[in-house]
């Protein structure tokens, strides 16, 4: 039987930081996983934003 213990791989939010300050409506937001042994600090990856029409920084969220 497999023991119940949490895994390293988890689930995150990545929500982009320049949306906010455009004043446009809506949010630009992705999910993805990532090693949370690998990469204990929060993520920061380029994505498109498609309301944006431009690729810009997204942050992890919790």
């Amino acid at each position: 039987m497999a023991k119940k213990s949490k895994g390293n791989r988890i689930q995150v939010i990545l929500e982009c930081t320049e949306h906010k300050e455009s004043g446009k409506p809506g949010t630009s937001r992705y999910i993805t996983t990532k090693n949370r042994k690998n990469t204990p600090e929060r993520m920061e990856i380029r994505k498109f934003n498609p309301i944006l029409r431009r690729y810009t920084v997204h942050k992890e969220i919790k």
